[in-house]
């Protein structure tokens, strides 16, 4: 197995927390081999992975996937201890940003969310979302590709919240009509949009191109509320794109996500629209 195919990715430098993770999970796994007179050689070889895989992992210097964990548990005997730090793992797999945002997303009772680019990520079918990451000019190795896509896809978990949050989703009839990946990716991304729409906690809008005023030329829109009446917003037109909790910063994107809804279809008309478009996709 080649380097490029080992399951690992490299740590993100930036990341304090998730070296600190990954360190400590490399070393365990060190101690744990040599304790049972193991070498790294015979180790590798009974997970199925090469040396120099194996010494990455611990150092530190690469985070293991979950098979690699299961598959050293059991090698070394040791009784689900190993395969235990799976979750820790988990999380440091997904780049440090995404990590917050998700954390912060977790709590939110209220998410209300408007790219003027593309198919929201939290509305994007997984062959979709690939498809892309693909796309990305320079080009994301291979590896960063599946940690990014392993991240959007965790995500998700926010519609599987019981009670739900508030969903409210502004996407441009623009970004419905593109055929990237071919007409029948496409397809199979307005139908999961239609699928999402139709649950109670989600409202899901679309503003037409034929509007001669928009009050999302600024760009992307972000706003999540919390149970204790706080918020915090993210747009690149405000602050330079950083989290603001500022209520006077907050209040111009509410007012201008307020404005944007105005401006789209109604949830009911949207749906209406989307379906056409599958119609004639």
């Amino acid at each position: 197995m080649s380097e490029e195919e080992e399951p690992g990715w490299e740590v993100d430098p930036d990341d304090e927390w998730g070296l600190a993770v990954i360190a400590t999970v490399g070393r365990q796994l060190k101690l744990r081999r040599e304790a049972v007179g193991m070498r790294a050689a015979d180790f590798a070889k009974a997970v199925g992975y090469s040396e120099d895989m194996v010494y990455k992992v611990e150092s530190g210097k690469r985070i293991p996937r979950p098979e690699y964990l299961d598959k050293a548990d059991r090698v070394l005997k040791a009784g689900g201890l190993i395969a235990a730090m799976k979750e820790d793992v988990e999380k440091v797999r997904y780049p440090k940003k995404v990590r917050a945002l998700a954390e912060v997303e977790a709590k939110a009772v209220e998410i209300q969310l408007y790219d003027p680019l593309s198919v929201h990520g939290l509305l994007q079918t997984p062959e979709y979302a690939r498809t892309l990451l693909g796309m990305r000019r320079p080009a994301y190795a291979q590896a960063e590709v599946e940690r990014f896509f392993a991240a959007r896809m965790a995500r998700k978990s926010v519609f599987e919240r019981d009670p739900a949050p508030e969903l409210g989703f502004v996407l441009e009839e623009w970004t419905l009509r593109r055929p990237l990946g071919g007409r029948g990716l496409l397809r199979r991304q307005l139908e999961h949009i239609l699928e999402v729409a139709q649950a109670r906690s989600v409202e899901l809008q679309v503003m037409p191109m034929d509007r001669e005023e928009h009050a999302g030329v600024d760009g992307s829109i972000e706003l999540l509320k919390f149970a204790d009446g706080s918020a915090v917003g993210r747009s690149p037109a405000v602050a330079n794109g950083r989290p603001i909790e500022e209520p006077k910063q907050l209040r111009i994107l509410e007012l201008r996500y307020g404005i944007i809804r105005a401006q789209a279809l109604t949830p009911r008309e949207s749906t209406s629209f989307i379906e056409q478009l599958l119609g004639a996709t």
